[in-house]
């Protein structure tokens, strides 16, 4: 038995999201994963993904691992193998042998997501499916300092979707920044975990503040407040993606 982690990319626009929706039609990136595992193990194989990203949420640097008993391929071939079956918006990265007891949620001990807004007049027939399009001016500045406000760990309640339970919603943001290259703004989260929309929330308060529809000082109040009714809006998946997850440790 051997446990595999493979890095993966995807482009998300035509999959309902990370996760295996058994019992429905939907497509999956686990989902189509899985399938192509079994071409190759000849076996069931069940993957486990470091971020279970929605419907229309791209990925740079996913993690999935997979345990295989009598993997028919060597570790280091496992890339190609994989990619040769895989269609053309999921790509594989790396892959690597890992000891029994790494998890490529549970293991992780960072996440970094990054939206994107794409900031011209009009919308941009290239960035159309990675952005989300605000033709308004947005002040920089003033979405910089509020994104101060929320790093540091604290309760995010108040940017989390309704109806899903979790253990805890405290979670620790490392780091909350605001870059801007031409057109394109940047909104990069690095953070050892997030809840559900929790990245999208945030992003789009920050959003109200640089279109002067929220005043800095009352984002500290929306996070105290753990009313998940005050942040957001949840602005569209398309302007997110997973850029990279962190594991500590020797081989992870």
């Amino acid at each position: 038995m051997c446990n595999i982690k493979v890095t993966i990319a995807y482009d998300g626009t035509n999959y309902h999201g990370f996760q295996e929706q058994r019992g429905t039609r939907f497509t999956t990136v686990q989902g189509v994963l899985e399938e192509r595992l079994f071409r190759l193990a000849k076996v069931p194989v069940q993957v486990v993904g470091a971020g279970r990203t929605d419907a229309g949420v791209h990925a740079r640097g996913q993690v999935i691992s997979f345990a295989a008993t009598d993997w028919p391929v060597p570790v280091e071939r496992t890339v190609y193998a994989l990619n040769s079956l895989l269609p053309r918006d999921i790509v594989a990265l790396k892959a690597e042998e890992v000891p029994a007891s790494f998890h490529a949620r549970f293991s992780a001990t960072a996440k970094t997501y990054r939206y994107t807004v794409y900031n011209g007049k009009w919308h941009s027939p290239f960035h159309r499916l990675y952005s989300y399009h605000v033709p308004k001016q947005l002040d920089l500045n003033a979405m910089r300092e509020a994104a101060r406000y929320l790093e540091g760990r604290h309760d995010f309640s108040a940017f989390r979707a309704l109806g899903t339970p979790v253990k805890t919603t405290v979670r620790t943001l490392y780091q909350a920044r605001v870059a801007s290259e031409g057109d394109l703004l940047y909104i990069m989260l690095r953070a050892e975990g997030f809840l559900y929309h929790m990245a999208r929330m945030i992003s789009g308060t920050l959003l109200r503040v640089g279109l002067g529809k929220l005043p800095v000082c009352e984002v500290a109040g929306i996070l105290a407040s753990r009313d998940s009714l005050k942040g957001g809006p949840t602005i569209p998946a398309r302007g997110l993606c997973l850029e990279k997850v962190e594991y500590g440790g020797e081989n992870h």
